[in-house]
């Protein structure tokens, strides 16, 4: 693993101005939003802990972990179909052999969630005999897809109790016997269990560039505080560096040969059958590209870049001027107007090729390395 922490820790240093000072990168009111979360943990019976599944690692609070670990916990590694199925089982085992409860899901699927459910029912039955009623919070960075469960565990909720009955009183706040009543959706009977409407927001742990990239490039941190330029530039450092682009081709390739009906018309590396409902992306002001043309064709561009590179990845410098060279040639790809200036044309191509990544069109990728691993 040692090789790869270096080599990540390199990337996410690229570009830096080594005399520009700390990041700021959660200014004002976190302090008391982590103040806020400890008090409400405490009424928790059960913590789902919302993780992002392409940072498994980076989207944790470590700050509160010793305090989550002492709970019944469950680590639901959300955005799965945006992660590499390849790898994503054996962060699951990770987890599991450090004694975690953990499980991948999508929170918009339906039967996801109902399964993160019914985990939630099994590791609380040790608990029914002694309590009439259990309530589960839900915490998590931001943009890790707390809201969406919820959302989703509300759907259910309805569907299992049509009449949702309020919470009885729960006690809040560090004095005994205060009370109030507390919002949730009711998910079980014999005991009720209550899943609270409201997700506890984490302030995620940032102890070096490199995770506050993995961050901001997932959307937990706000574009404004890096910049949409350096985070693009992250993004194609870590592809270039794991020589993503090759791969686009070789599955270009192998998508060709298993067309059921290719013709001459069709020589692009990058050729793929198109699915009959397909999203339109304005790319700008007079033109509209379908989604799936446009990332054929930046995958295209990326990777026609990437195999005229003579130089070595391993030197900063080079892997920089590759970079440069990539968002100079995907101003084409977007149909960037020929007279936009310079850096108002960065700004935009790094915008619409976050937004191809953070919506999963370039693919399935986890960010983080499995600790242990070679």
């Amino acid at each position: 693993m040692g090789g790869r922490a270096q080599m990540g820790k390199r990337i996410a240093e690229i570009g830096f101005n080594p005399g520009g000072g700390v990041i700021n990168w959660f200014p004002g009111h976190m302090a008391a939003a982590t103040r806020a979360i400890r008090d409400r943990l405490r009424l928790a019976d059960l913590v789902i802990e919302v993780r992002d599944a392409r940072i498994p690692l980076s989207s944790a609070n470590e700050d509160l972990q010793s305090l989550l670990s002492c709970k019944r916990r469950i680590i639901a590694l959300n955005k799965k179909d945006m992660a590499n199925p390849n790898i994503m089982h054996r962060w699951v085992q990770h987890f599991e052999s450090c004694k975690q409860d953990c499980l991948s899901m999508n929170a918009h699927l339906k039967s996801s969630v109902s399964q993160l459910l019914a985990l939630v029912e099994l590791k609380l039955k040790e608990v029914i005999s002694r309590e009439p009623t259990l309530l589960v919070m839900v915490v998590g960075v931001p943009n890790v897809g707390k809201s969406s469960l919820i959302n989703s565990i509300h759907q259910i909720a309805n569907s299992r109790f049509p009449v949702q009955e309020k919470i009885k009183c729960a006690t809040v706040g560090p004095l005994p016997g205060v009370t109030q009543d507390i919002a949730g959706y009711k998910i079980a009977n014999r005991p009720s269990i209550y899943v609270l409407d409201t997700p506890g927001v984490l302030v995620p742990s940032i102890p070096d560039i490199e995770t506050g990239l993995k961050l901001a490039l997932t959307g937990a941190v706000k574009d404004s505080v890096v910049g949409e330029e350096r985070i693009a530039q992250y993004l194609l450092a870590i592809l270039n560096s794991r020589r993503t682009p090759l791969h686009w081709d070789r599955l270009g390739n192998e998508r060709m040969r298993t067309a059921p009906e290719f013709d001459g018309r069709n020589k692009n590396i990058f050729a793929d059958s198109i699915p009959k409902r397909r999203r339109q992306l304005n790319v700008s002001d007079s033109d509209a590209l379908y989604i799936e043309d446009l990332v054929r064709e930046v995958q295209r561009t990326l990777y026609l870049t990437f195999k005229d590179f003579e130089g070595n990845l391993e030197e900063e410098g080079e892997l920089e001027s590759l970079i440069d060279a990539q968002l100079t040639a995907l101003r084409k790809s977007f149909r960037i107007p020929s007279h936009r200036a310079c850096d108002e044309a960065r700004t935009m191509v790094s915008k619409k090729l976050l937004t191809l990544f953070r919506t999963g069109k370039l693919g399935p990728f986890i960010l983080d390395n499995l600790p242990n691993s070679s």
